[in-house]
């Protein structure tokens, strides 16, 4: 299964989400896993996307690739299994009345502050915020809840969000949630410059007339989707590792998705290690591998019925890192691609980190790459 690769770490940090601190409505929920506006800009034209396609990203996360394409004229559909992704996807590629997002923001801040009960929170919840910002978070998320029109309330909410991981004391270190005393911050304040902040991102921004949708569901079984419809797919699966992305973010699921049970989501890739085929038996591979192919495979074969013949996809993947092998998710993703019936083009690699066990043991160089391929 001998694929061209090309190295072009130039484009390492456009597989990341820090390109879009910077980008105005991007960077009103940072999510780690995420690309970059710009590497979807770049794959638009690689994949020579034009103004009436479709887009499909079947693990959207918090809405990029639907975002940029409502930037520039394309149609897109997102799909996750987070309940939390598809809500910010939600508001950021929401369309809105300014005046009336303005004047339910004066009538919101003009409310004096009521303490709120805050003994039925987690140890968590109590720990990551000061009493005082933790009694404006229930306050001003109580007041937001009465606000009649679906899309205002869901503005503030993620206006409200965003404000809270300002002030907060806990931070995510990879899967793990940490907690660092700092000077506290008044939530009010934040929450006042996030909301003045994100209404100038809406005066500014220049959308071309396309249409976005997001749904919340599994890519293994996009039954909601038709057959040949798509001409072209920008995504990133779940990289393969043990981090639960739904525990790391398991504050905003408590404050502002309480109704929502969290659990080892992991957006399900690789989730159950026992009910699997195993499609590489001759390979050394973790359990926890085998099954992760065992989803991506499933995904793959989705995303080809719904694309378009001869369209294109540009997939974000990387390779697995464990402590005596690193698994080369790259080519074996491209090597089931192909198997289904893509055309795989080329394996382009971004990065190339170094992997160590206990910190001191070199086990290798871990790639992460671009697959690209043709249906």
């Amino acid at each position: 299964m001998p694929f061209p690769i090309e190295e072009r770490y130039d484009l390492g940090h456009l597989v990341t989400f820090v390109p879009n601190k910077k980008v105005r409505i991007h960077n009103w929920f940072y999510f780690k896993e995420g690309f970059s506006r710009d590497f979807v800009l770049l794959m638009m034209n690689w994949l020579r996307i034009r103004a009436n396609s479709t887009i499909l990203d079947p693990f959207c996360g918090v809405g990029t690739t639907l975002l940029a394409s409502k930037e520039v004229g394309v149609n897109a559909i997102g799909v996750d299994a987070s309940p939390l992704a598809v809500f910010v996807t939600q508001v950021k590629t929401e369309d809105y009345d300014l005046d009336r997002i303005r004047s339910s923001a004066r009538e919101l801040f003009s409310k004096k502050s009521e303490r709120h009960d805050i003994k039925g929170l987690s140890d968590l919840i109590k720990k990551a915020f000061s009493k005082p910002s933790l009694h404006d978070i229930l306050f001003f998320k109580e007041e937001i809840r009465r606000m009649e029109d679906p899309r205002i309330r869901n503005f503030f909410t993620l206006a409200l969000m965003n404000s809270a991981n300002r002030v907060t004391y806990a931070y995510k270190d990879g899967s793990v949630i940490k907690i660092v005393k700092k000077p506290p911050i008044p939530l009010k304040k934040v929450f006042k410059r996030t909301v003045k902040r994100m209404i100038h991102d809406l005066k500014k921004a220049d959308y071309k007339g396309s249409e976005t949708e997001v749904y919340l569901g599994d890519a293994r079984r996009m039954d909601f989707l038709p057959d040949d419809s798509f001409d072209a797919v920008i995504t990133s699966p779940p990289y393969l590792n043990k981090i639960e992305y739904e525990r790391v973010y398991s504050i905003e699921y408590e404050l502002f998705f309480e109704d929502v049970k969290v659990d080892s989501l992991r957006s399900y890739i690789g989730l159950n290690p026992k009910h699997i085929t195993d499609l590489y038996p001759d390979q050394r591979l973790p359990e926890i591998a085998r099954a992760y192919l065992q989803d991506m495979n499933d995904a793959i074969k989705e995303i080809y019925r719904v694309m378009k013949k001869n369209a294109k996809c540009a997939m974000v993947v990387a390779e697995g890192a464990f402590p005596d092998v690193i698994v080369p998710v790259d080519i074996l993703v491209a090597d089931l691609a192909e198997k289904i019936g893509f055309d795989v083009e080329k394996i382009v690699v971004a990065n190339r980190r170094v992997v160590t066990r206990d910190r001191t043991v070199k086990i290798g160089r871990a790639r992460e790459s671009i697959v690209i391929m043709k249906k």
